[in-house]
């Protein structure tokens, strides 16, 4: 599949479970919608990434046959639509912060509980990425899509994270219908992907967001003050930008959109950009709009 899919039928494949986004919440058989009550000109990213074969897509167009940017009416839903899963996988995760600590414990507590598959590694918290994390959701999400329900079995929370990673974490899983469980712990036990857990590490991460971009905001804002320059080299440029815009409109996230992004010069030639440079190249775009329409 190629980074653009074009094939005649991902839109049915897409179509066969309703959109995760809270924006969006298209149910199975329709297309996806704007906050406007339009019908997108391609599916959200969260939405054709639960199939299988569109999980390394960059973009699913909508197809001519659904109307892109018509106003959004429900189609009728596939018979099948909200059958039970047939089946239940649980997949375990353990972590060490160091290569001297041992996995042990939470390896036997795993087999214990009868967990399927156990991805493990030796890892700082601190990591960006957790690569065998990575392809324990990776397969969750794929076994999921199959119809089979998936939970995810970790020793402790903790061993998944602290704070925003861990619900951001649990927003992942969330959108991909599975569920998690810890075996011990403060929130030792099972829970649903739409029950209290979930949805409480939601709201701690949109909060947590919220106060990260208020501490950042003032501190620019001081440095500008003071004569500072923010950051080092930049890695924006107009075409970045032409394309940020084109995303957002069609209400992407920030982390979206910034995997969507590839800088083209200087030392991080070839990467994405971060969800905090995108904010920041977005905010002064608006910024100098508005500066012009009030001259």
């Amino acid at each position: 599949m190629s980074a653009l899919a074009t094939t005649t039928d991902s839109h049915l494949l897409v179509e066969a479970r309703p959109c995760p986004m809270s924006t969006c919440a298209a149910p199975a058989g329709s297309p996806c919608r704007t906050g406007k009550g339009k019908v997108a000109i391609q599916y959200h990213t969260a939405r054709f990434r639960l199939v299988p074969q569109l999980a390394k897509t960059l973009n699913v167009p909508t197809p001519p046959v659904r109307k892109p940017g018509s106003a959004w009416v429900e189609l009728p839903r596939p018979r099948n639509e909200g059958a039970e899963p047939a089946g239940h996988v649980r997949l375990g995760y353990a972590r060490a912060s160091t290569a001297r600590q041992s996995l042990d414990t939470q390896l036997d507590s795993l087999t214990e509980a009868g967990v399927t598959r156990i991805f493990s590694e030796k890892i700082s918290t601190r990591a960006t990425r957790r690569p065998e994390l990575d392809k324990a959701v990776a397969l969750a999400r794929e076994i999921r899509a199959s119809g089979a329900a998936v939970t995810l079995v970790v020793h402790e929370h903790k061993r998944l994270g602290r704070g925003i990673d861990l619900a951001t974490l649990a927003e992942e899983l969330k959108a991909s219908d599975v569920g998690l469980e810890f075996l011990t712990g403060e929130l030792k036990g099972s829970h649903d992907p739409s029950g209290v857990v979930f949805t409480v590490l939601a709201a701690l991460s949109g909060m947590e967001r919220e106060y990260v971009r208020d501490r950042t905001l003032e501190g620019h804002e001081s440095a500008r003050k003071r004569g500072k320059t923010i950051g080092g080299a930049g890695v924006t440029d107009d075409d970045m930008l032409s394309m940020a815009l084109h995303l957002r409109d069609q209400e992407m996230s920030l982390r979206d959109i910034a995997k969507r992004l590839v800088i083209t010069t200087g030392t991080k030639k070839g990467q994405h950009p971060s969800p905090a440079t995108v904010m920041r190249m977005l905010r002064e775009y608006d910024e100098k709009v508005a500066t012009v329409a009030s001259v």
